[in-house]
């Protein structure tokens, strides 16, 4: 199975991460099982504590599902926002006007995956696993983003897929098809973010 998934992962390495973007704006085609199943078959490679593998994958799909899910997003990214003091759309920065028509769309993603910790102290081991899982998914030209949920909600989402009570939401994925594109992104350069030896020595080769 690992070695049939890893030979539809067409595109090189180099080409997937210089062109792998946050993916908000995303089509209502449905992902295939197969794609889904390369997908996470990728995100179970990932390095991890110990090699526990104290993660879980929850993959919606059902309409009724998403959208119910779709409601619980949207109130919890506003209360995100509504922690840092803004209330209304005209009083977001420019930068959340993405984000935000993200957190009013996301249940008409074809399917939003929940990556879980399935033990405490695990959380930060899921994190190279969602990384496989958004690479494997650019390979194969589907988009998606990382998204956390607020306090308020978790338990109703919790309860919404039946979690059992040690799991944790770690990660909410969207994904789908973009209405957009895939990079080049836009990043600061390495001579703004890299020191050597101590802080604010910037390294010749940066």
């Amino acid at each position: 199975m690992p070695a049939d998934n890893a030979s539809r992962l067409h595109i090189t390495l180099g080409d997937a991460i210089y062109s792998l973007r946050a993916i908000r704006r995303l089509k209502p085609d449905p992902i295939s099982d197969s794609d889904l199943a390369t997908i996470l078959d990728a995100a179970r490679q990932a390095p991890n504590g110990a090699n526990q593998q104290e993660w879980h994958f929850v993959v919606l799909r059902d309409a009724e599902v998403r959208k119910r899910f779709g409601e619980l997003y949207r109130e919890a990214w506003w209360a995100k926002r509504k922690d840092n003091g803004y209330n209304s759309p005209e009083e977001l920065p420019a930068h959340y006007r993405s984000p935000m028509g993200l957190a009013e769309s996301i249940g008409e993603a074809p399917v939003i995956l929940l990556v879980c910790a399935t033990q405490p102290g695990f959380r930060e081991s899921v994190i190279p696993a969602t990384q496989n899982m958004l690479l494997a998914a650019r390979a194969l030209g589907i988009g998606g983003t990382i998204s956390t949920l607020h306090a308020s909600v978790v338990e109703r989402v919790a309860e919404l897929v039946n979690l059992p009570p040690d799991v944790t939401i770690v990660y909410s994925i969207p994904l789908g098809y973009p209405k957009g594109r895939f990079g080049p992104v836009t990043r600061k350069p390495l001579a703004e973010i890299v020191s050597q030896d101590t802080w604010g020595k910037t390294p010749s080769w940066a």
